[in-house]
């Protein structure tokens, strides 16, 4: 078998399948489970999506022609629950049944999801409720101007965590639910692998009132010359190249335009969308040279690996420009000159002055990658020796940041701080300040204030001048994670933290090479800004993410990151008239090939009068994300146990309100009530107050707890479901089929996942539990031998190495099975978003090393750990607070 790679290809069939233990294959606490009964069916009041994230039409269906799409390339817009959304238009197929009912109603009465109760306490929750799709999404007929099946958003992009809006702030208030969107603008890191229908012609038509673009929701009026706007209803004139190819010089036809079939398009924006010409890619990496950094291998393994990875910096136009620079107690140039020119060797340059830094030289700091290719890999790999034998322990990585703020402002750029010490000299001087007393309690949060204003008014100089800063932070001690974080949260960067990372742990240097590559290969947009605007009656009120909020409605961002969702809540300010509302969100951005482009992207919503359609098309998983990023806005400005209390008191806000107005009061056997697609929400909201960001404990150092806040206020929604409810894999037992391709896509099928609880386990077992950020692979104490020997190659289980460590590759099918569900598990590409994140492997036994099992078992949400309660507990103390 080939080593390299990764376990995926299958094993002769010829060995057969092994019983670990007698009762294995049929003990009942693993087995894939079963829907809960009473009630729908599993996922019955939603249409199937197939595969979630796979590109797909429905039988019968036309595609339509896309300009901007390489041939052969699906662009990977999900199928959406189609067959009621679009069931009017006779697309090929015999039209659904419904549709003839629906032509006859008026446009109000197009039957929205219908409400279905269940009971929490009688039909426990299953893990596999959290994969049903969201509600579909039931517009009136004839809403879009096309019968294109991409007419409206795919919840992949924006999701809404209401898909029927209430037409009255009044019954907002009452529904007690949240109305806010979760936008991600890109689901992968290079435009390739997701790529969106493109509009080259530079013929953008835009209301002139309310400056929203043409959509497939549009209305052509006047044997269409001009259109009315579905935000605003102002009409427009259509601009006469609309119907014209220039190139081609001939007549199109509008029907076949991306902007009226498609609600994901990118316009390739003319003159006039640009305040100066595209800036270039610019990088400018700062490395820490003091003590820490150098005898840990920093500085070593980051050099090397922008070293192999100048290939795969985006640099397609030949303008993409690096530079460096290096910080102790001093500031250290880098002066690179063209690779053709007479004075040959990189210089270094230092400047003492912390105070007021100038720049030593106005040329060759900040240099064309293509022109001095040569004597970049030159200084790259001479830069290790140069502080090779260094002893001084100072960072002055404040000042650092400020010249080097001065050095790209007059291009913009991105800074990338890779730092292994706390900046205790110059600018931005920081102390340790942690204090082990404090844990736990309710002074807590002061240690996850930023410490030195310093850093949050230099982000926002930073923001003005398109300079966008991602921190790189590998303390082995106190790093304080909560100030320095400041700098990507206002300049749309990323803070990623290696707590105790050391290059001498292969394991280490390769996650960290490997993101690192990662970072520095994706594609990224520059000076950009996101604007979202809706129908009158609508106002944009809240706006959460990583970016600068400039003015009420339009965050900027100097650099647009692939890997980051952002949440806007909504508010409604006047009475919906409409069947329907439409937001659309847009982002005017530069690439990294130098075009400017606005990427558009228009949701449809139908609007309702009835608290009962409401709630049956809210969407548990929005919702939870919306609640994530409020609760940490909470703990930064008031605590951790003012943002717990929060979401307990959220969460029994909504069951009340349900019980009151829609259950009639009535539990039902004294059960506790919610309608089937939001059965998940109280086991989310324990995932989040047991998230290692919010839980009280007094065992999370600040800098772990600042990381984590970072993660729940930034993370795309599939990832930030798996950060609060881990997935978990029983893998001793798993079905023949787990751990080899599917026959039809070619994927790996991964085991069924299982609640997380350790009812679950059994001593015998083999699990794997993975939150997105850290896998844990647990060995039973009572594990056979012949599972240790299949999926390790040896027989002693206490022989196993306990900790971080990589699987080993042994000729066994079951080591080729366990390998590939690790792998795919962490595959983000299926889940439809963009990461870079690598998560490490902790194998743990269940007999073996107590402080990593303890740290293994606070990821089962649903039992009792540190000072959480169980999710019996939870249930039982919330259905006393809402009888009460």
């Amino acid at each position: 078998m080939d080593p390299t790679d990764g376990g995926a290809a299958p094993l002769p069939q010829a060995k057969k399948k092994r019983a670990y233990a007698a009762q294995a294959y049929d003990f009942g606490g693993n087995a894939a489970l079963t829907p809960p009964q009473g009630g729908p069916p599993m996922g019955s009041p939603i249409p199937p999506m197939g595969q979630p994230m796979q590109p797909g039409m429905q039988p019968g269906m036309q595609p339509v022609m896309q300009p901007g799409i390489q041939p052969g390339i699906q662009p990977s817009i999900p199928q959406q629950p189609l067959d009621q959304q679009f069931g009017q238009m006779n697309l090929g197929g015999a039209p659904p049944a419904p549709m003839q009912q629906q032509q006859q109603m008026p446009p109000q009465q197009t039957p929205l999801n219908q409400l279905y109760p269940s009971d929490l306490i009688g039909q426990p929750f299953q893990v596999q409720e959290l994969d049903l799709p969201p509600p579909s999404i039931n517009l009136p007929p004839n809403t879009s101007v096309t019968s294109s099946p991409f007419a409206n958003c795919p919840p992949k992009y924006v999701r809404s965590t209401l898909n029927a809006v209430p037409t009255t702030h009044s019954l907002l208030k009452k529904s007690r639910l949240p109305f806010a969107l979760v936008i991600q603008p890109y689901t992968s890191l290079h435009d390739a692998e997701d790529p969106v229908p493109i509009v080259p012609d530079q013929v953008i038509s835009r209301c002139r009132r309310c400056r929203s673009y043409i959509n497939s929701f549009a209305t052509f009026l006047d044997h269409g010359h001009r259109w009315r706007c579905n935000m605003c209803n102002l009409t427009n004139d259509v601009p006469q190249a609309f119907d014209w190819d220039a190139t081609a010089q001939k007549n199109i036809d509008r029907w076949q335009r991306p902007e009226l079939n498609y609600s994901v398009v990118e316009f390739v924006a003319p003159q006039e969308y640009m305040v100066r010409p595209p800036q270039p890619l610019v990088y400018l990496f700062l490395f820490d040279v003091s003590y820490a950094a150098v005898t840990s291998g920093l500085l070593a393994t980051s050099a090397r690996c922008i070293l192999e990875s100048l290939d795969r910096i985006p640099n397609v136009d030949r303008r993409t420009k690096l530079g460096f620079m290096a910080v102790d107690s001093g500031l250290h140039y880098f002066s690179i000159p063209p690779d053709e020119s007479e004075n040959g060797d990189p210089k270094m340059l230092v400047v003492s002055d912390l105070d007021e830094p100038f720049l030593p030289t106005p040329e060759d700091l900040v240099v064309n990658l293509s022109q001095c290719r040569q004597n970049i890999e030159t200084f790259l790999n001479k830069l290790q020796g140069m502080f090779q034998d260094t002893q001084n322990p100072a960072s002055a990585m404040g000042s650092a940041m400020r010249a080097g703020h001065k050095l790209i402002s007059s291009t913009g750029g991105k800074i990338t701080v890779l730092s292994a010490s706390l900046p205790n000299i110059g600018y931005g001087k920081l102390e340790v300040r942690e204090d082990k007393k404090l844990l736990g309690t309710s002074k807590e949060g002061s240690l996850l204030q930023t410490a030195n204003s310093f850093y949050k008014s230099f982000a926002v100089e930073c923001s003005k001048v398109q300079v966008s800063i991602d921190m790189f932070l590998f303390s082995s001690s106190y790093q304080d994670v909560a100030t320095l974080s400041n700098l990507p949260r206002y300049t749309g960067g990323q803070t990623y933290f290696y707590p105790g990372w050391n290059a001498a742990r292969t394991e280490d240097a390769m996650k960290f090479a490997q993101e690192f590559s990662d970072y520095l290969s994706a594609e990224v947009g520059l000076e950009a800004v996101l604007r979202v605007r809706a129908t009158t009656g609508l106002r944009m009120n809240a706006f959460y993410g990583n970016f600068f909020n400039r003015s009420s409605d339009l965050c900027a961002f100097p650099a647009f990151p692939r890997d980051q969702a952002y949440v806007v809540e909504v508010a409604i300010d006047e009475t919906l008239t409409k069947p329907y509302v439409c937001m659309q969100t847009a982002v005017l951005h530069t690439t990294c090939n130098g075009e400017r482009r606005i990427r558009v992207l228009t949701l449809a919503l139908p609007t309702t009068e009835t608290l009962a359609n409401v709630y049956a098309s809210a969407d548990q998983l929005a919702i939870a994300t919306f609640f994530s990023h409020k609760a940490v806005e909470r703990a930064l400005g008031s605590g951790l146990e003012a943002a717990r209390d929060a979401l307990q008191s959220k969460v029994i806000e909504i069951l009340q309100t349900y019980r009151k107005e829609l259950a009639g009061g009535n539990m039902g056997g004294g059960g506790l009530q919610l309608p089937h697609n939001l059965r998940g929400l109280p086991v989310l909201f324990l995932g989040l107050t047991k998230n290692v960001g919010l839980r009280k404990s007094a065992q999370i150092p600040s800098d772990l707890r600042s990381a984590a806040l970072c993660l729940l206020s930034t993370l795309p929604l599939p990832l930030l479901m798996q950060y609060i409810y881990p997935h978990f894999y029983s893998l001793h037992d798993m079905p023949d089929s787990a751990g080899t391709p599917d026959p039809d896509t070619g994927e790996i099928v991964l085991p069924p996942r299982i609640n997380l609880s350790s009812e679950r386990i059994v001593s015998y077992g083999l699990y794997l539990i993975d939150d997105g950020q850290t896998q844990f692979l647990w060995v039973g104490r009572d594990a056979v031998p012949a599972l240790v020997l299949d999926v390790f190659g040896f027989e002693d289980r206490t022989q196993l190495k306990q900790g971080k460590t990589i699987m080993p590759i042994i000729d066994s099918d079951m080591n080729a099975r366990v390998r590939a569900v690790i792998e795919k598990s962490k595959d983000h590409r299926s889940k439809g978003v963009g990461s870079i994140i690598v998560p490490p492997l902790y194998i743990v036994r269940e007999d073996g090393e107590p402080s990593l099992k303890l740290w293994a078992q606070t990821l089962l949400v649903e039992d009792r750990a540190d000072q959480g309660v169980s999710l019996q507990q939870w249930m039982g103390m919330l259905r006393e607070k809402v009888v009460q």
